[in-house]
């Protein structure tokens, strides 16, 4: 099933860990729905600007995937919902992906992921995006002390 021109179903809900663990992975029409708001308002746009395939990392997560300790996700996580996406473009940097999306997109939530600044494509990309809660919330997750900490804004 295509949820917009370059992106299928199939790769948004494809999942090592669920594969490995026996966890059926599969979204429901309302979930269907709000991936296919992701890929029209997030990540078509984003492979359309910079003319690159999209590597996503994690898209839709199941309850039961996103609680294993495997996965370890929030119990509000919005993969759950099928309104958040993981994602990577291979040669473009992570800082310079989240920046354009800042600067171009509307979404609810943008987090540039455990970079390390002078390595270019450590960490990923999460955004999320809720047509009823665009507030573009602008995030950067870091380790200190082995805790995640989120810092407001994209710190490269």
């Amino acid at each position: 099933m295509n949820l917009s021109a370059n992106f299928n179903l199939r790769e948004l809900t494809r999942s090592d860990t669920a594969d490995r663990l026996d966890i059926d992975n599969q979204p429901n029409e309302e979930q269907i729905e709000a991936l296919r708001l992701l890929c029209e308002n997030i990540l078509q746009p984003v492979r359309d600007h910079f003319g690159k395939p999209v590597r996503i990392s994690s898209g839709f997560r199941c309850a039961e995937l996103n609680s294993s300790p495997a996965v370890g996700g929030s119990k509000t996580s919005d993969h759950c919902k099928g309104q958040a996406c993981d994602f990577e473009i291979d040669g473009v940097p992570n800082p310079e992906l989240a920046g354009w999306i800042e600067s171009n997109l509307k979404y609810t939530q943008l987090i540039l992921e455990f970079y390390t600044q002078g390595e270019p494509n450590s960490g990923w990309v999460h955004c999320s995006y809720s047509p009823s809660n665009l507030k573009s919330q602008s995030l950067t997750a870091t380790k200190i002390a082995g805790k995640t900490t989120y810092l407001n804004g994209l710190v490269a």
